[in-house]
Protein backbone atom coordinates (compact mmCIF):
# COMPACT_ATOMS: atom_id res chain seq x y z
CA UNK A 1 0.00 0.00 0.00
CA UNK A 2 3.10 2.21 0.74
CA UNK A 3 4.39 1.47 -2.61
CA UNK A 4 1.00 3.11 -4.43
CA UNK A 5 1.28 5.96 -2.17
CA UNK A 6 4.86 7.03 -3.12
CA UNK A 7 3.97 6.21 -6.72
CA UNK A 8 0.49 8.23 -6.87
CA UNK A 9 2.28 11.21 -5.13
CA UNK A 10 5.01 12.19 -7.50
CA UNK A 11 1.92 11.26 -10.65
CA UNK A 12 -0.28 13.29 -9.18
CA UNK A 13 2.06 16.56 -9.04
CA UNK A 14 3.18 15.58 -12.43
CA UNK A 15 -0.51 15.93 -14.19
CA UNK A 16 -0.85 19.49 -11.62
CA UNK A 17 2.30 21.05 -13.28
CA UNK A 18 1.32 19.55 -16.47
CA UNK A 19 -1.81 21.30 -15.94
CA UNK A 20 -0.50 24.49 -15.25
CA UNK A 21 2.17 24.47 -17.90
CA UNK A 22 -0.78 24.14 -20.40
CA UNK A 23 -2.92 26.58 -19.46
CA UNK A 24 -0.02 29.61 -20.67
CA UNK A 25 0.75 27.68 -23.66
CA UNK A 26 -3.04 27.61 -24.97
CA UNK A 27 -3.08 31.99 -24.61
CA UNK A 28 -0.12 31.94 -26.39
CA UNK A 29 -1.61 29.74 -29.06
CA UNK A 30 -4.62 31.98 -29.28
CA UNK A 31 -2.50 34.78 -29.61
CA UNK A 32 -0.81 33.17 -32.22
CA UNK A 33 -3.49 32.20 -34.43
CA UNK A 34 -5.23 35.13 -33.54
CA UNK A 35 -2.66 37.51 -34.86
CA UNK A 36 -1.70 35.17 -37.83
CA UNK A 37 -5.40 35.54 -39.65
CA UNK A 38 -5.22 39.68 -38.66
CA UNK A 39 -2.03 39.64 -40.90
CA UNK A 40 -3.92 37.41 -43.65
CA UNK A 41 -6.68 40.17 -43.62
CA UNK A 42 -4.40 43.04 -43.56
CA UNK A 43 -2.34 41.53 -46.40
CA UNK A 44 -5.35 41.09 -48.16
CA UNK A 45 -6.85 44.46 -48.06
CA UNK A 46 -3.37 45.97 -48.73
CA UNK A 47 -3.75 43.64 -52.15
CA UNK A 48 -6.64 45.29 -52.75
CA UNK A 49 -6.28 48.86 -51.96
CA UNK A 50 -5.57 50.13 -55.20
CA UNK A 51 -8.99 49.76 -55.43
CA UNK A 52 -10.21 51.21 -52.09
CA UNK A 53 -7.19 54.17 -51.89
CA UNK A 54 -6.83 52.78 -47.92
CA UNK A 55 -3.66 51.55 -47.23
CA UNK A 56 -3.05 49.52 -43.85
CA UNK A 57 0.34 49.44 -42.21
CA UNK A 58 1.44 46.05 -41.01
CA UNK A 59 2.81 46.02 -38.14
CA UNK A 60 2.60 44.81 -34.20
CA UNK A 61 -0.36 47.11 -33.52
CA UNK A 62 -2.90 47.06 -36.34
CA UNK A 63 -2.06 42.78 -36.56
CA UNK A 64 -3.34 42.84 -33.06
CA UNK A 65 -6.36 45.26 -33.47
CA UNK A 66 -7.63 42.87 -36.65
CA UNK A 67 -7.17 39.55 -34.70
CA UNK A 68 -8.48 40.37 -31.50
CA UNK A 69 -11.76 43.06 -32.91
CA UNK A 70 -11.78 41.39 -36.37
CA UNK A 71 -14.24 42.76 -39.09
CA UNK A 72 -15.08 45.65 -36.50
CA UNK A 73 -11.09 46.33 -35.83
CA UNK A 74 -10.36 46.83 -39.46
CA UNK A 75 -13.29 49.05 -39.67
CA UNK A 76 -12.68 51.40 -37.05
CA UNK A 77 -8.67 51.29 -38.34
CA UNK A 78 -10.07 52.23 -41.74
CA UNK A 79 -12.24 55.20 -40.56
CA UNK A 80 -9.68 56.56 -38.82
CA UNK A 81 -7.50 56.12 -42.17
CA UNK A 82 -10.24 58.16 -43.63
CA UNK A 83 -10.33 60.91 -40.93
Amino acid sequence: MEEIITLLIPAMLAVILIRLLLIPMKLIFKIGLHSACGFLCLWLLNAISMFTGIYFPINAVTVLTAGFLGLPGIGVMALLAVL
